[in-house]
């Protein structure tokens, strides 16, 4: 594989060898395409990176609280089941 530093430096000797007018416009194309592309990415309603891990850790906190409250919600169930019923006395009984 290419190291990618290596296509850096070749991609920056190919610029720095332009003759100004080429480079100045270059520059020109690179923003307008920056800007272009930056635009249409946030009519996407896309969500950063950040935003993304975020959520993902929340996500991950509920699942955990989750399966404990199941955990919990088992274990009451199986004592009602084991305990034995009481029924009050009727009157009859009585």
């Amino acid at each position: 594989m290419i190291d990618p530093k290596k296509i850096e430096q070749i991609a920056r000797q190919v610029h720095e060898s332009m003759p100004k007018g080429i480079r100045e416009f270059g520059d020109d194309v690179e923003k307008k395409v920056r800007q272009v592309l930056q635009s249409q990415l946030t009519r996407l309603d896309l969500v950063s990176r950040e935003e993304f891990d975020v959520q993902t850790q929340v996500l991950l906190r509920t699942r955990e609280k989750l399966a404990l409250l199941e955990q919990r919600l088992t274990e009451l169930e199986n004592r009602s089941v084991q305990a034995p019923v009481v029924t009050p006395p009727t009157e009859s009984q009585e």
